[in-house]
C-alpha cells in the first residue's frame, strides 16, 4: 500500500506549508460526493491519527485514514498547469470512471 507524489506536486504542497507556518503534511481522503459518487479531499494535517497510515515522498508527509486507503492505494499525487487553469491532479488506479465535470469519480 502506498500513496505517492510527483515532485511538481510535493514542490507545490512545501511551498504552502511554508506559507502557513506549519503543519505535518497533508490529508488525503475521499468523501461521498458528487454524481459519481465520491470525491478527493485534500487538507492540511497537523498531526496524524493512531490508525492513519503516513508516506512520505519528496519529504512531504502524506497522511490517510483506513476507510479512504482502501479507496486511494496506488495514487500518485501530481501538481499541474493546463492554460489559465493549475491545481492538483490524482493519478487513482482504482478509478473505474469520473463524472463529466470532474468532481467525482467511482470505483
Amino acid at each position: 500500500m502506498a500513496i505517492t507524489m510527483t515532485e511538481s506536486a510535493a514542490e507545490r504542497v512545501q511551498s504552502f506549508l511554508l506559507s502557513r507556518g506549519k503543519g505535518l503534511g497533508i490529508r488525503l481522503a475521499v468523501k461521498t460526493s458528487g454524481c459519481s459518487g465520491m470525491a478527493y479531499v485534500l487538507e492540511f494535517a497537523d498531526a496524524a491519527e493512531a490508525e492513519d497510515q503516513v508516506f512520505e515522498d519528496h519529504g512531504v508527509t502524506v497522511i490517510v485514514d483506513p476507510k479512504s486507503l482502501a479507496y486511494l492505494d496506488g495514487t500518485e499525487l501530481d501538481y499541474g498547469k493546463e492554460g489559465l487553469n493549475e491545481g492538483f491532479k490524482f493519478n487513482n488506479p482504482n478509478e473505474k470512471a469520473a463524472c463529466g465535470c470532474g468532481e467525482s469519480f467511482t470505483v
